[in-house]
């Protein structure tokens, strides 16, 4: 396969992953705080939680969300817990230099825990697996296309917005800026919860 048939699915996944929202927020703050390479492992867990999501939503998994609307729902509700949990994480830390003893970076497993439970996630793969599903052949063939080329492009993109988060970490000088930064942050990953209820 060439690489032009697949052109429209990498300009949706990366549409779809560099628009801010609560992966990008979060990566943003981590590289803020704790740099780009101490935030490796928690962009990880982003790019290969949505990657495996798109995976599964081409080979069925999706099709099973949609016919049990109280797991959506339990879904939805430990989802932005966690995303609130992380909000006042952020929030209540202070410039680096606090945050080694105030919190940690968050890691691998956590990113992949919070895109799982993330039904936008889930409804934006759910179009690309029915939009895209000509690309490949067989459901297997399309869970693997899209579970790469969604893997690679969130990569991309939250590597943007970490590098991003570093350049504005860089530019803070005094407590009350990264005070500052930081509710900020926090109030937008609380925002980012409100479309997933609309999904």
């Amino acid at each position: 396969m060439t690489i032009e048939p697949l052109l429209p699915l990498i300009l949706f996944a990366l549409v779809s992953t560099i628009t801010p929202g609560g992966a990008t927020t979060l990566a943003t703050a981590s590289g803020a705080n704790f740099g780009f390479r101490r935030s490796i492992p928690v962009m990880a867990g982003f790019a290969f939680g949505l990657g495996s999501m798109a995976g599964a939503t081409a080979a069925g998994l999706g099709g099973v969300l949609l016919a049990l609307p109280m797991l959506q729902i339990a879904m939805k509700t430990f989802g932005s817990l966690y995303l609130i949990w992380l909000a006042i994480r952020i929030g209540r830390s202070g410039p680096p230099s606090e945050a080694g003893r105030m919190v940690r970076p968050t890691g691998f497993v956590a990113g992949l825990w919070m895109l799982w439970h993330n039904p936008k996630g889930w409804a934006m793969t759910m179009g690309a697996a029915a939009s895209f599903a000509a690309l490949a052949e067989n459901p297997t063939r399309l869970a693997i296309l899209l579970g790469v080329t969604f893997c690679l492009v969130a990569a991309f993109s939250l590597a943007v917005w970490c590098i991003l988060g570093q350049m504005l970490g860089r530019l803070l000088k005094t407590q009350w800026q990264w005070r500052v930064v930081n509710i900020s942050l926090a109030c937008l990953l609380v925002i980012s919860i409100i479309p997933m209820w609309h999904v």
